[in-house]
């Protein structure tokens, strides 16, 4: 079965980036002048998928108005005949938005359950709000997932790569099991923010393609000691009853919801942008 069909969980309330997130989810913090949720919308349009449910929180109804026409702007712009700029704030995501709330902040499982009925039975991609990957002129990372779960004859996916500890520890990381090819590896669970040794180098960065089994397994995932449903948990009930696959992405991923990873992607999109690197790469050998 082909996947469509995409969430975005976007409803937690990016307390490390207050007090601007306060106002302003930081899923629209610009890189550069391009919110980091857009950067995830076309990375799935770009891998195919045709429909996006994008999770929002009671207090981010804000994220909705980047999808819809701002009418004194378009005036304006209309006025001065700025073509461009008019089509900059108009743009067709190339992709069916559709927006659900999660009123309870009860764990990023129950914000994908909240997909259910927009799923019908379908699998679907799942791509976390914080995280914005790179891949040039390379597949998107949500295509490579998709390939690699038809090559796994269905089975759930999870998006890896390995990251240095200190970043492993506040991760899921994969129990893992045999080789399955050079980036497919098995998977007998995942154990989050593990405290002690990692299960493994593998560590789960935000991409998935998961089987419509995935509902159900929330359904049965343990509630955490703060009230949450993590959706690792469920994965790992996945693993033991139909079988997980990790696959090792190519990309570079930006944790866009600490200070250190969102500086990192705007200096280094800058770097990569021909109307602004020369200047800018000036600037920084000034410092």
């Amino acid at each position: 079965m082909s996947v469509k069909k995409a969430i975005i969980p976007c409803a937690g309330f990016g307390t490390r980036f207050l007090p601007v997130t306060k106002v302003l989810p930081k899923e629209l913090l610009p890189i550069i002048d391009t919110p980091a949720l857009s950067h995830i919308i076309d990375e799935a349009v770009r891998s195919g998928i045709e429909e996006i449910l994008i999770i929002l929180s009671p207090q981010k109804q804000y994220i909705k108005k980047l999808f819809k026409p701002n009418e004194p702007l378009n005036a304006l712009l209309a006025d001065r005949k700025d073509d461009k700029s008019f089509a900059l704030a108009n743009r067709d995501y190339g992709a069916k938005i559709k927006f659900a709330v999660q009123k309870v902040m009860n764990g990023n499982g129950m914000a994908v359950r909240i997909g259910k009925s927009f799923a019908k039975g379908e699998p679907v991609a799942v791509l976390f709000g914080d995280d914005v990957i790179y891949t040039g002129d390379g597949a998107p990372v949500t295509k490579q997932l998709i390939d690699a779960y038809e090559s796994a004859g269905g089975k759930s996916i999870v998006g890896c790569q390995c990251v240095p500890d200190e970043v492993a520890h506040r991760c899921g990381v994969m129990i893992t099991g045999e080789s399955i090819s050079d980036r497919l590896t098995e998977v007998k669970g995942i154990e989050e923010k593990p405290k002690g040794a990692l299960p493994s180098k593998l560590v789960s960065l935000g991409r998935f393609i998961l089987s419509p089994s995935i509902f159900d397994a929330i359904d049965k995932a343990p509630i955490s000691d703060n009230g949450e449903v993590y959706l690792t948990d469920a994965i790992t009930l996945l693993a033991k009853s139909e079988g997980v696959c990790a696959y090792e992405f190519e990309g570079r991923r930006y944790d866009i919801g600490n200070k250190e990873g969102y500086l990192e992607a705007t200096v280094e999109f800058a770097l990569r942008d021909e109307n602004l690197r020369d200047e800018f790469r000036q600037y920084l050998k000034t410092i």
